[in-house]
């Protein structure tokens, strides 16, 4: 068993991934802003699991935590997360995502932690140039939150090659599961079939998007973790299938039937008004070779899968 440090602990992934670690005996150091009920209970009930807030972009913290826990791999989930948070906080989205990054790395270096797993995302490639990309697609971000991750990789890619070491990039797309915290799709259709209201997406019908459940995250983000060996820095952890909204309108009514929901033609817009640009599949061909990563869920398994929780309150 393993000491990994988690940074993002309390967040959507951060938490899983913590979670996970814990439950396979691993000693887990979780940090975050802020320490979430979830996790603190967790660390609570689990004594492998140690919670410590700090904020990831304040030097004296992040070199204090790195040096007295010793860890020997890292998670890097900690991020201001999504395009809307991006565009309202630019300057503390680059100093929380790449500065914070920077004194992750500059940690490792200090002390002598030799890997990490940074939670990237398809953002980094602005709009899709096909129905289905690799990993080697032009990475051309458009707004902060996707500019910000590419330097991210790119900063860690210059720490791999000056002092060895190992930076292993797994790029999510849309992450989707119980405690999903953003009212995005499919969450905000889901709790509206739920509390019997009717929505109307003003746009998006045809937007299509590849998926991922948040199990399937932990598990890929899990196995680059653990291989002992790498030929490659970045793998889409994904489904390798996209999935177009009006479809997923559609699962939904599947277990819904008077549910009041409609997605109207033209672009999608996050909240902010943003438009949404082209997206698509992620190919999971690497991960699959390399990782031996296999998703457990499709658009409509992963769907059910929610929405039972959803009716139990179990999850």
């Amino acid at each position: 068993m393993a000491r990994i440090l988690v940074t993002g602990a309390s967040g959507f992934i951060g938490y899983a991934v913590t979670e996970a670690l814990a439950a396979r005996g691993d000693e887990v150091i979780a940090t975050d802003l802020v320490i979430g009920p979830r996790l603190n209970a967790l660390a609570g009930a689990n004594g492998k699991v140690k919670a410590v807030a700090g904020e990831i972009s304040e030097w004296p913290h992040l070199v204090s935590l790195v040096k007295e826990s010793s860890p020997e791999k890292v998670v890097h989930c900690a991020a201001v997360v999504g395009v809307p948070a991006s565009v309202g906080s630019p300057i503390n989205t680059f100093r929380i995502n790449i500065e914070g990054t920077i004194h992750l790395l500059e940690a490792m270096r200090l002390f002598g932690v030799r890997r990490m797993v940074n939670i990237s995302s398809e953002e980094i490639y602005g709009p899709f140039q096909a129905g289905v990309i690799d990993e080697e697609h032009p990475c051309r971000p458009t707004k902060p939150y996707g500019i910000s991750k590419f330097v991210v990789e790119q900063v860690a890619r210059d720490y791999a090659a000056a002092y060895g070491i190992e930076c292993i990039h797994t790029r999510t797309c849309w992450v989707y599961g119980p405690y999903y915290p953003r009212q995005r799709a499919p969450r905000n259709l889901l709790e509206a079939a739920l509390a019997n209201r009717p929505l109307h997406l003003p746009g998006g019908k045809s937007f299509s998007v590849d998926q991922v459940h948040i199990d399937d995250v932990v598990q890929g983000v899990l196995l680059a973790l653990d291989k002992p060996q790498h030929r490659f820095d970045a793998y889409h952890i994904a489904t390798g299938v996209s999935t177009s909204l009006a479809d997923v309108v559609d699962m939904i009514r599947e277990r819904f039937p008077n549910a009041d929901l409609s997605i109207g033609p033209g672009p999608l817009t996050f909240v902010d008004g943003t438009e949404v640009v082209r997206k698509g599949a992620l190919s999971i061909a690497r991960a699959r070779e390399e990782l031996g990563y296999s998703p457990r869920y499709d658009m409509r398994t992963g769907l059910n899968a929610w929405i039972d929780v959803l009716l139990t309150g179990k999850g």
